[in-house]
């Protein structure tokens, strides 16, 4: 949950570009105004290298744009 549309926008993109692929960003009107975030969705395919290196792309780009 980030709040700011432009800010789930810019973090779904840079998350891309990090190798997390198709994080989608949320925002008004598809949520109330103000709760824009982000989604994800999972798969028990996914190994756990891959759910790692999700992590770590969401914690890198986190802390670019400090929400972490």
């Amino acid at each position: 949950m980030l709040g700011d549309a432009a800010l789930a926008g810019r973090m779904a993109d840079r998350l891309l570009e990090r190798g997390v692929l198709r994080p989608s960003a949320f925002s008004y009107p598809v949520v109330p105004k103000g709760q824009a975030r982000i989604r994800t969705q999972m798969s028990a395919a996914l190994t756990r290298e891959q759910l790692e290196r999700a992590l770590d792309a969401f914690s890198s780009v986190g802390r670019e744009l400090d929400v972490l």
